[in-house]
């Protein structure tokens, strides 16, 4: 079945856009792309894939579509056009699911072992009331980073890739009201696992009663109980503590807006409550080792091995060696197509030289042949 065409109205539009439609802000941003690796990874990888293509949003391929014959390699090869950054890997085997972050194009390569993960719809329809909306994946979300802060090399490397994944913010031009979602990393300097969690934003007023909050909100409220409005917004228990943020311990998520937001009653220079509501995946890495290069190099950092000095050296020698050896056979190999192509060549002028020959001696022939008929004629 043939690759289903685009509407008309879409062709239109796709015929206005000027030849360079992206912004400069666009174009640096990084931009990730997420698929998998393996000839079958099963149904839960995949709808974990997903889950995390919606976590890059909107700097990604939210349908992207892999097949079988496409290498590492053809996804490098198109990064520079696409302003791809970094690559997203998932794979399973029979031991666990493994998650791989890579630096286009010249690495280095992160490999984590997926401990556990849950989907976003199991996390969603867990909760009363979830906050999933599409206008929240509009913009990239916010990262926020826990449990980094030490010296060791893997460590640094960890936070400074999932830090060049996300674009970054200049926090005195950022429009607050852009800011719908957060990444949470969190790592335990225990055992060193990194918890990976996914929530939607949400700034509420506070400091006023519910029954004020619903007004501001533009929300219709029912008055047939109550003889006047007063009623309503001094009736008893409408300010309780459960209700009320301006009471009980919620100094932590309470901030002073420095600009006004989009959202009713939250103006600037007033006091608003922030909300965080978990809407998935959730994922549990473990660290396994940081390759340099793409996939391929030598290994910086492995957690379960280690190896001594001369183990290294003698490694690093060997994967020299092995590099040397793949330009070598890359050099014959261009070296063999040249060759090829200009003995290609020159037959095909020898033959052409030979063919025109060929050419001239016929028709001088079909000449001398007129020239005998001719004098019979006569």
């Amino acid at each position: 079945m043939g690759r289903k065409q685009r509407g008309r109205a879409a062709r239109n539009a796709r015929r206005k856009l000027p030849p360079n439609f992206e912004t400069d802000e666009v174009k640096r941003a990084p931009h990730v792309l997420v698929f998998k690796r393996g000839i079958s990874v099963g149904n839960n990888v995949k709808e974990l894939i997903r889950d995390t293509r919606r976590v890059m949003e909107p700097f990604t391929a939210p349908n992207l579509k892999v097949s079988r014959k496409n290498a590492l390699k053809d996804f490098i090869a198109i990064s520079n056009h696409f302003h791809v950054t970094h690559l997203m890997t998932f794979s399973k085997t029979q031991l666990s699911t493994y998650l791989r972050l890579i630096r286009v194009p010249r690495g280095p390569t992160l490999n984590f072992r997926i401990r556990r993960f849950t989907h976003s719809r199991d996390i969603v329809s867990a909760l009363k009331r979830p906050q999933t909306f599409p206008k929240q994946f509009e913009h990239a979300p916010l990262l926020v980073m826990n449990g980094f802060q030490d010296d060791a090399i893997h460590i640094k490397l960890i936070a400074t890739m999932f830090q060049n994944m996300f674009p970054s913010i200049n926090v005195t031009n950022v429009d607050l009201s852009t800011i719908k979602r957060c990444v949470l990393l969190s790592r335990d300097p225990v055992n060193g696992l990194i918890e990976f969690r996914h929530y939607n934003i949400k700034i509420a007023p506070s400091g006023i009663s519910r029954a004020a909050k619903k007004l501001l909100q533009g929300k219709v409220p029912d008055l047939s109980r109550f003889n006047d409005i007063s009623d309503f917004m001094y009736r008893e228990g409408n300010a309780s503590e459960s209700e009320d943020e301006s009471t009980g311990n919620n100094d932590e998520n309470e901030i002073i807006l420095s600009q006004q937001l989009r959202s009713r009653g939250n103006l600037k220079s007033n006091q608003s409550a922030i909300r965080l509501t978990e809407i998935g995946p959730r994922m549990t890495l473990e660290l396994v080792k940081i390759e340099d290069g793409l996939c391929d190099g030598e290994v910086l950092y492995h957690t379960h091995v280690s190896k001594t000095p001369e183990e290294v050296a003698e490694l690093r020698q060997r994967t020299i060696e092995k590099k040397r050896l793949k330009e070598q056979r890359k050099r014959e190999q261009e070296a063999n197509v040249k060759r090829k192509q200009e003995k290609k060549e020159k037959t095909q002028e020898t033959s052409a030289e030979q063919n025109k020959k060929d050419m001239d001696e016929s028709s001088d022939d079909n000449a001398d042949d007129e020239g005998d008929d001719n004098d019979d004629d006569e």
